[in-house]
């Protein structure tokens, strides 16, 4: 019998990947417009990280975290000085990244609630499932772990309803994701984080998705000019090997000490070696205009040849996360791009996504856009 049938997986297999190219084992080629959903942000088999995983390979490949591994100490320090963040605890993906968040928010202020918002997503694990304001991750499963409370995205009168005198956090992605590529509003975010230290309440922000340069910044919440309590990374970290990372602000150190928390795989030095490359390549100002450069190319395309077909009713981006919303549902969108030779995602039932390699050629995007194009006139 084989693995569970947890995924609904469609009809590719996958031989070898370049770059923005896959090949599937029959040799077809498609250009890859999912990048591993929000992962592969450097493209596939980049040269870079795989010289830095490879040379790590000869080192050593684990070591425990009772003992000093110099490599994480690198990464960390990336991903603090190049944020607001102070300090970093590694996993091995964004549901344990959110699950540490969780964890240390109810610690450092001794408080149970948590508020996120409808349509978010911010993983499968109990707290995380509990999190995620999408009732269908949760059917079958049991009761759920308390105390977290779902307000309405962009609706601040919603929040304010929400929170109560044992409010620990707010969370929540300033563009949800799997919800749709729905962005935050600017003043929603202000009136969020005004409250939110009103009320001494911390925030806390899912950059699972939109992290990594995805959005033209290092950090999809330096669009809003804020500064989070704590915040989370995984996906375009590693380049698609399994890593996480959770950073909170100095004053939040005291409550996660020896013996608080922990992962027998978190910083592995396989997965920091990807991290340690992929961060002193995206947090470069010149690799982040290269980005919103083609960015900005994408959306003058989308305009142009997406925007006016009927099936078209909206099209939200922000750098190269992209979301066109149709008038119907998008599977056989999905399906008919793989048949074409492109790979792309849903997000909710009718928001075709798209998430491109950063390092994704003006050439690939042109084609990836006539494909969309053909499809959407049948």
């Amino acid at each position: 019998m084989g693995m569970f049938p947890t995924y609904n997986r469609f009809n590719v297999a996958i031989q070898s990947a370049e770059g923005s190219i896959v090949t599937d084992v029959n040799g077809k080629t498609y250009l890859d417009f999912g990048s591993g959903i929000g992962v592969t942000n450097l493209g596939h088999n980049n040269p870079e990280v795989k010289k830095a995983v490879t040379e790590q390979l000869e080192a050593y490949w684990h070591v425990s975290n009772l003992y000093e591994n110099p490599i994480q100490h690198d990464v960390a320090n990336e991903i603090t000085s190049n944020s607001l963040g102070d300090y970093v605890f590694f996993c091995n993906s964004g549901a344990e990244a959110n699950e540490a968040a969780i964890k240390l928010a109810r610690k450092a202020t001794g408080k149970q609630k948590i508020v996120t918002f409808d349509k978010s997503f911010h993983g499968r694990t109990f707290a995380t499932m509990a999190a995620t304001g999408q009732e269908k991750v949760r059917i079958g499963f049991g009761p759920m772990l308390e105390r977290f409370s779902y307000a309405t995205f962009n609706d601040i009168d919603s929040v304010k309803a929400a929170i109560d005198e044992d409010t620990a956090a707010v969370m929540f992605e300033v563009i949800q994701g799997e919800g749709g590529v729905i962005p935050a509003t600017q003043s929603f975010v202000d009136e969020v984080v005004t409250l939110c230290k009103q009320h001494n309440i911390l925030i806390i922000i899912d950059e699972i998705q939109t992290g990594i340069g995805r959005t033209g910044e290092k950090f999809g919440f330096e669009h809003y000019g804020i500064e989070p309590d704590i915040f989370t990374l995984a996906k375009g970290l590693g380049n698609g090997l399994p890593v996480g990372a959770m950073v909170g602000k100095e004053s939040l150190g005291e409550f996660f000490g020896p013996g608080s928390h922990g992962s027998t795989f978190g910083g592995n030095p396989i997965a920091m070696a990807a991290a340690k490359a992929v961060t002193t390549k995206v947090f470069n100002d010149d690799f982040l205009q290269e980005v919103e450069e083609k960015a900005n190319y994408i959306a003058n395309l989308l305009e142009k040849e997406i925007a006016p077909m009927d099936k078209v009713i909206d099209i939200r981006q922000q750098g190269l996360m992209i979301g066109i919303e149709c008038s119907e549902a998008v599977g056989s969108l999905v399906t008919g791009l793989i048949d074409k030779g492109l790979l792309a995602l849903n997000a909710g039932d009718k928001v075709l996504r798209l998430l491109p390699p950063l390092t994704v050629s003006k050439e690939e995007i042109d084609q990836a856009i006539q494909m969309i194009k053909e499809i959407m006139q049948n």
